[in-house]
């Protein structure tokens, strides 16, 4: 009798690991999943300038349509795309078609003087110092979930359940750029 009492015990522990670490694994998911929606809204609000910011400069970079053309294609990527992972690969390549756009600025300086776009830059400095701050917690959340997906004894559980590590909201090689706040100044 007391044999079958300690594989009650036994048995009973390990259900309760197994529910503890599922729990803590969905938890953390989750977690992950609110940091992005909070990245969503700052994108979408990028989204929403991108247009204006392209009709600002159409009329001053005449030769530049093909910039232009990318920056518009790269945001309906971006809008289109399904999955964090997705979104992650999309915003990316809008980052560095936004990137063309300031480098193409320099030679206009009629578009650099004008209030018009000067505010539209402003608005997305902004934009771009909130989503630094999202995406850095985005980060710390998958990171955090990413541990708990690797770590033993969690991994057994997470590999029993289809949790996977996640990729980071990474910036590739335009880290060091992003790194430094984005200014508004094109003088």
């Amino acid at each position: 009798m007391s044999g079958l009492l300690i594989v009650i015990i036994i048995v009973a522990v390990l259900a309760f690991f197994l529910i503890g670490a599922y729990n803590r694994l969905v938890r953390l998911r989750n977690n992950r999943e609110n940091a992005f929606a909070d990245i969503d809204v700052q994108l979408r609000q990028r989204h929403d300038l991108i247009p204006q910011l392209v009709d600002a400069v159409k009329g001053y970079m005449k030769h530049e349509k093909e910039l232009l053309t990318e920056v518009t294609e790269a945001r309906a990527r971006a809008m289109n795309a399904g999955t964090i992972n997705e979104k992650i690969a999309a915003e990316s390549q809008l980052s560095g078609a936004l990137g063309g756009i300031k480098v193409a600025v320099e030679a206009y300086p009629d578009l650099k003087a004008n209030q018009n776009f000067l505010n539209l830059q402003e608005e997305i400095s902004d934009v771009e110092n909130k989503l630094a701050a999202v995406r850095r917690f985005f980060n710390s959340a998958t990171k955090e979930l990413n541990v708990a997906v690797e770590s033993f004894p969690s991994n057994i559980v997470a590999g029993m359940f289809g949790f996977s590590k996640e990729p980071m909201f990474d910036l590739g090689e335009r880290r060091v750029e992003m790194e430094e706040p984005p200014s508004a100044s094109f003088s």
